[in-house]
């Protein structure tokens, strides 16, 4: 990162909120590349006004984007009871009929949708590598690139997660039909991830790191190999993994190894700073423990987890431990990090009886508590310098509307616990990624183009 010194456009929030907490009379300099490079509280008003209050956009660190265009399509019962694997069925009949083109514009739909909502970021957690038949493409990163041009066409930025995908069950179980399109071999992989990290080097809104799927999607070995290559390739690098999501994975795990499989991945894996381990809905209070000391975060995405019947992560001891996280939308049946925070802490009051349990001190603001935390673990998980109104920080700014009826007489932290927690609405005015205005008013500024794409691929998909 090397901001420049030129071009510089001076912004002015009589609100933002700060690393160490809101400020007034805030005045954000943001160079050419989009970088802030300066800022200062209580400066004088001249510069553009940005007419609201001022937050750092929220990264969504976990989406699978095709799965936007699922929404709402397993919602029905089935005839033996329906869990994560009966609707896991259906997403496989359904992606069997997705085409590049498709992708893109669902991806394009989505991101548009998560920046309305004052998400700016977004790392894809993207395992669609062959065409329908399972077969390769021409172009071994064609899908890959049709994500990078979704990101490029809505703003967002992105941190790109290709998916390493083996197998159907521990112990190596050949994938299933329903899998072919998400397999590669391991050297198949690490080419994929070299070229795109070739292809996008220098771009600061893309970021390409790397998701073994799970531990039953891959074998041990395959996964060390894996790991050993990407960290050559990019020893810093993002890298994500889902973990410990549904009761019958941690039934097989303990079957497969003797051991949990959060317990498994801490005992056995390099994890640290760099990783991101999603969900683990079932992960007891001894491997959560361990998994916070070893600094990786760990991605949490409430509204999916209810869908899907997952389970609830165990948050407060999560936060004792001093555990970083992140929230996602996974598979994007809601789009707002207000609803995801909201859902975060809602649940752990439905199991509790009790209240405000992200934040424990005496009068200290849970969702501003929520909104934070989520900045800080949710920018580790992408690997970018996003989460922050801060020198050196990308420029992904939300501007909130103060006069919006969920917000109106309210002010710093109060605003933000209004927002999470009783908003009718979308209070989401206005949103800058990377210096550049993507919303305005509410809308977003390619909205109708993306929307008449999106369209006419459902209008595929359907014939």
């Amino acid at each position: 990162m090397n901001p420049s010194t030129t071009a510089r456009t001076r912004y002015f929030a009589e609100s933002a909120l700060l690393p160490k907490g809101f400020a007034r009379d805030v005045a954000i300099e943001v160079d050419g590349e989009g970088w802030i490079v300066e800022v200062e509280a209580g400066a004088p008003s001249h510069g553009a006004a940005l007419g609201g209050v001022a937050v750092p956009g929220m990264p969504n660190l976990h989406s699978h984007a095709f799965q936007r265009a699922m929404a709402g399509l397993a919602e029905r019962a089935g005839p033996e009871g329906d869990d994560f694997w009966s609707w896991r069925e259906t997403m496989y009949r359904f992606l069997a009929r997705l085409g590049p083109e498709e992708v893109e514009a669902i991806a394009a739909q989505l991101y548009a949708e998560l920046l309305k909502a004052g998400y700016t970021a977004v790392a894809e957690f993207h395992y669609l590598h062959r065409d329908p038949r399972g077969n390769p493409y021409a172009d071994p990163a064609e899908l890959s690139r049709r994500i990078a041009a979704a990101a490029a066409a809505s703003g967002i930025g992105l941190t790109l997660l290709p998916v390493l995908y083996q197998t159907s069950q521990f112990g190596g179980a050949p994938p299933s039909e329903g899998q072919k399109r998400f397999v590669l071999g391991t050297d198949d992989f690490l080419a994929l991830v070299e070229r795109l990290i070739q292809q996008h080097r220098g771009d600061p809104q893309i970021r390409i790191g790397v998701a073994p799927h799970s531990l039953r999607a891959v074998t041990p070995d395959a996964l060390r190999a894996a790991l050993a290559g990407a960290a050559a390739l990019d020893g810093q690098g993002p890298i994500h993994m889902h973990v410990a999501e549904q009761v019958k994975e941690l039934r097989d795990c303990v079957a497969w190894s003797g051991k949990r499989p959060v317990e498994w991945a801490v005992e056995n894996l390099p994890v640290d700073a760099r990783w991101c381990l999603v969900h683990g809905t079932q992960a007891n209070e001894a491997e959560l423990s361990a998994l916070a000391a070893t600094g990786a975060a760990v991605g949490l995405c409430p509204s999916t987890e209810a869908n899907l019947g997952d389970g609830l992560f165990l948050l407060p001891h999560w936060l004792e431990a001093g555990g970083a996280f992140g929230i996602g939308t996974d598979a994007n049946v809601a789009t707002s990090p207000a609803e995801e925070l909201r859902w975060l802490e809602y649940g752990q009051r439905l199991i509790t009886k009790r209240r405000n349990l992200a934040e424990r001190r005496p009068g200290a603001s849970t969702g501003a508590a929520l909104y934070r935390r989520a900045l800080g673990g949710g920018a580790q998980a992408a690997g970018r310098a996003i989460g922050a109104i801060a020198p050196g920080q990308r420029a992904d700014i939300v501007v909130l509307d103060a006069d919006h009826p969920a917000l109106a007489g309210r002010s710093e932290d109060a605003l933000i616990d209004s927002w999470i927690f009783c908003a009718s609405g979308n209070p989401v005015r206005d949103v800058m990624v990377g210096g550049r205005w993507v919303v305005r008013g509410g809308a977003h500024c390619r909205e109708t183009a993306i929307a008449e794409a999106y369209r006419a691929a459902l209008a595929r998909l359907r014939s």
